[in-house]
């Protein structure tokens, strides 16, 4: 479910943006994959919207990066890192560790978007065959 990423090419220069940019970003497209991997699925609108709510809250993204981190390059987690250092106090549905996580998820994410679809794909496919493995 991943080739609408794999369609994009590499655009702009993520590089020129901070870390709070890039996780801004980065929510909007995991988001988008989480829709698209839901509509798929049979259901009414507010059910299909609830599931997507739970995967893109904080605590999922967190569970995400953590899933993630043996796959991801030295940069990647300095990324990560960056974006972690820079989330705030976060709402309080998530504790601040959990909110700087999940901050770190989206900024891999946004950056990744933006400077190698290809491998964002690989890594959303990791993810999504990690859920699809768990009974």
């Amino acid at each position: 479910m991943t080739d609408w990423i794999r369609a994009q090419s590499a655009s702009g220069s993520p590089d020129d943006l901070g870390p709070l940019q890039l996780a801004w970003l980065g929510d909007a497209v995991w988001e988008m994959h989480q829709r698209l991997l839901h509509c798929k699925r049979p259901g009414r609108s507010k059910d299909l919207h609830t599931s997507v709510v739970s995967e893109v809250k904080a605590a999922a993204q967190a569970k995400a990066l953590l899933n993630l981190e043996p796959h991801l390059s030295d940069d990647e987690k300095d990324l990560a890192r960056r974006g972690r250092n820079k989330a705030r106090k976060g709402p309080r549905s998530a504790d601040a560790a959990t909110y700087g996580k999940a901050t770190g998820f989206e900024t891999i994410v946004g950056w990744l978007f933006l400077k190698n679809p290809a491998r964002l794909a690989d890594l959303f496919d990791r993810l999504d065959e990690s859920e699809s493995d768990l009974p």
